[in-house]
């Protein structure tokens, strides 16, 4: 392959260092795995072989993404638990109001694309986390509310499903 032109270079580049600032935010789970990521992808640039590189580059954006949705999640299910036992105790505590507003915040800020302006998950795309995270925070609801003697069919009786998820979305939503 030719070496790529000025343009295409200094494109590479700015993807580049986007990339490594976007992996210092991969959990450690994936870390190792984004070393060698990035030692294959020096080896490809100093080969010349650019269409390597950008497909590794790819790769890692990739991790970047499921790393910042797999964030989202944790964060959402989290806020949902907190919902569910205000809804079901008909009450609430300041440390339960600190979470929810935690929770919200980190959400926000977790899918914010900080470049752009855009965000990793789009409303829809929230939506289906909100759903996805429910049944989960619902069985660590069941840990907490009610001094943890209700399991998840129990106290998801207490509860409305839809308003917590509306009220959910609402708090987070683009």
């Amino acid at each position: 392959m030719n070496p790529p032109n000025l343009l295409g270079g200094f494109f590479l580049k700015c993807k580049i260092n986007i990339l490594i600032t976007n992996i210092l935010y991969i959990a450690h789970s994936n870390l190792y795995t984004a070393m060698n990521e990035l030692q294959e992808l020096r080896e490809k640039i100093e080969q010349q072989d650019y269409q390597g590189a950008l497909l590794i580059v790819n790769e890692l954006e990739e991790m970047s993404v499921d790393d910042k949705l797999n964030k989202i999640y944790s964060y959402v299910v989290i806020l949902l638990v907190h919902l569910i036992k205000q809804e079901a105790e008909h009450r609430t505590t300041s440390s339960w109001n600190r979470s929810i507003y935690n929770s919200v915040k980190y959400i926000n800020k977790t899918n914010k694309i900080r470049r752009s302006g855009g965000y990793y998950a789009s409303n829809d795309m929230l939506q289906q986390i909100v759903d996805e995270a429910y049944e989960h925070a619902l069985t660590e609801a069941s840990f907490e509310a009610f001094e943890g003697k209700m399991n998840p069919g129990e106290l998801g009786e207490k509860i409305n499903p839809d308003r917590i998820k509306q009220d959910a979305l609402a708090r987070i939503k683009n």
